[in-house]
């Protein structure tokens, strides 16, 4: 499975004025020190975003993304590996010389689910992939396109975590481990991961 973002959270989304009050950290100075804080401040969400979405595997601001497969994992249903799904925009099969043949969209449904959203057949089962081609599937995921929208335990970690990277910004050892305050917050949050995408065919 190959997992690809196609579109990236907006510098405007991001939490800056709560990570200045969890810092304590003064504003209102439009100069050139306090734009390359801002750009720091920003930097260090985006990185801690980056690490609550990968264990988690909830996506937090909405985004666009695709997801490329060598084979349906089961043809009774494709599971997806990030949630909440808002849509799915678009599934096609390619074959071995990459000609790419779109799925009409009344052929599959979306089954939205908290852990494990999944495409399901209207038919009996998905369609049949050729060898050595591949599946193509670009889906909208995410809690909403702005930071109230983030569930309050995940936007809380989120400013914890990013605290934390500021803090220690002169130390990359101590920004490996998880705070445990952090892990707390997002432990409900946490699904057991699966294989997303190999299909039957593992010699192929």
């Amino acid at each position: 499975m190959m997992l690809i973002e196609e579109t990236a959270v907006a510098a405007e989304v991001l939490p800056v004025a709560a990570l200045r009050s969890h810092l304590r950290l003064g504003s209102g100075f439009a100069g050139p020190d306090d734009a390359a804080e801002t750009a720091a401040l920003q930097g260090f969400l985006r990185a801690a975003i980056a690490v609550i979405e990968a264990r988690t595997g909830k996506v937090l601001l909405k985004r666009r993304f695709l997801m490329r497969l060598d084979d349906w994992r089961d043809r009774m249903g494709q599971s997806l590996p990030l949630a909440p799904v808002h849509s799915v925009e678009r599934i096609a099969i390619e074959d071995a010389e990459g000609q790419e043949t779109e799925l009409p969209a009344d052929s599959w449904r979306l089954v939205p689910d908290s852990q494990r959203p999944a495409i399901l057949p209207t038919g009996v089962v998905l369609p049949h992939v050729p060898r050595r081609g591949s599946v193509a599937i670009r889906f909208l995921a995410g809690f909403g396109d702005s930071w109230d929208q983030v569930p309050a335990d995940l936007a809380q970690a989120v400013i914890m975590l990013a605290a934390r990277h500021y803090e220690d910004r002169h130390d990359a050892h101590a920004r490996q481990a998880l705070p445990f305050g952090v892990s707390a917050l997002i432990e409900k949050w946490r699904a057991v991961r699966t294989l997303a995408g190999r299909g039957a065919r593992e010699g192929r």
